[in-house]
């Protein structure tokens, strides 16, 4: 029996970085459909999303991966390109994911069909630069590389490089949406977590990016020759174990925060005449009344729906009465109410021996600095002093 051998390597480390991002986004991909069972349409477009991110790193593998592509040259060179289609779509899925976790009133539209628009491009480009050669053809431009270093497919890799990035620029666009409509339906912004979403697409906007610089490389190669191995090597590695890593940030976080995210509506009200009920003050004083005689507001969390329920109105209503009538948001809306209890249990001499923060929590706030932020804002003091001064 001969001795084993190891005369070649098919995996170094760095490759086995992206065969473990392959093979975590299928298993968590698999894993948050099967569990699913309130067919929730985030989690869906999530496992969509880590489905096809996990053909980009095997895209990776077989076109750049040392023994590995050569394997797949040899044994299955049909497979070439194919994983290449990801590139395409998991933006749009990422997009999407996002836009059906933070509004409730989410639905896919005819419209959306042209996000498969970059894909069509792409198929089309394939089959009249590749797929339309032979067979024998084909074999001999992917195992001499003409082809994958040409202008055709560098230019295709560039612009899905770019479709990447734009889809994470309108991702950051519905979060920066998505935070001022929460202001028109929440009271306490503390509660809703879009921290992590935010730092996740920044993640990936920055893999993105170096992506997109790297193949921008290639681009400008192909007019005037230079070396191009400490681009590719630098940014191509970082990319890869941030890639890794952000996956896993990714799951863990979404499995984490998908359960208790805080949607809103979408949608705008449709615009009324301004002489309609929504501006009408008997109502507008009805609701005041209302909500100073049950302290609704004292209710941590309280929102523009539970507000709407309690006073017999939809929220739709309610909230253009907040925004044409008083001028504001809800979380201005309510917050100006919690300051007014604030500043009565502040002077007061039932209230004497209790703290400043067992006073903001009671009257609904549960961030410190908010409760500071909105009471100097509205009294030009802090608590403190306004309760120093008050005392004199």
């Amino acid at each position: 029996m001969q001795p084993f051998e190891f005369q070649s390597v098919l995996f170094n480390f760095h490759d086995l970085i992206l065969l473990m991002t392959a093979m975590q986004c299928l298993f968590f991909g698999i894993l948050l459909f099967a569990t699913n069972t309130q067919r929730l349409k985030s989690t869906l477009f999530l496992a969509a999303f880590l489905f096809a991110h996990a053909l980009i790193p095997l895209n990776e593998l077989i076109m750049w991966g040392a023994a590995f592509k050569a394997q797949v040259r040899e044994s299955w060179p049909s497979i070439y390109f194919i994983p290449a289609v990801a590139y395409y779509i998991d933006g749009a899925l990422l997009y999407f994911c996002i836009k059906s976790l933070i509004f409730k009133d989410f639905s896919l539209k005819k419209f959306d069909l042209l996000h498969l628009l970059p894909l069509l491009i792409y198929v089309f480009v394939m089959v009249a630069t590749f797929y339309s050669h032979s067979y024998d053809q084909r074999l001999l431009m992917i195992s001499s590389e003409s082809f994958v270093y040409g202008a055709s497919y560098v230019s295709m890799e560039f612009f899905s490089k770019w479709v990447r990035v734009f889809y994470a620029v309108a991702c950051f666009i519905l979060i920066s949406r998505y935070k001022n409509l929460l202001r028109d339906n929440v009271s306490n912004m503390i509660t809703v977590h879009i921290t992590w979403l935010r730092a996740l697409v920044l993640g990936f906007l920055v893999v993105m990016t170096a992506e997109t610089i790297l193949v921008g490389s290639k681009v400008v190669n192909l007019f005037e020759h230079f070396s191009t191995n400490f681009v590719f090597f630098t940014l191509g590695l970082t990319g890869n174990y941030l890639s890794f890593i952000l996956v896993n940030l990714l799951v863990f976080t979404a499995i984490r925060h998908f359960w208790i995210f805080e949607k809103v509506t979408g949608e705008e009200p449709a615009e009324k005449p301004i002489d309609e009920q929504f501006v009408n003050p008997e109502m507008a004083a009805e609701v005041d009344a209302s909500i100073r005689k049950n302290k609704t507001y004292m209710d941590p969390e309280i929102t523009l729906d539970t507000l709407a329920e309690s006073l017999v109105i939809t929220p739709r209503d309610l909230s253009m009465l907040i925004n044409r009538h008083f001028g504001v948001n809800f979380y201005e809306f309510i917050n100006r109410y919690r300051i007014e209890e604030a500043k009565h249990m502040l002077v007061s001499e039932k209230f004497k021996k209790t703290t400043i923060t067992d006073i903001y929590l009671a009257v609904g706030f549960n961030s410190k600095s908010v409760f500071y932020t909105f009471f100097k804002k509205f009294e030009g003091v802090t608590p403190s002093k306004f309760r120093e001064s008050e005392a004199q």
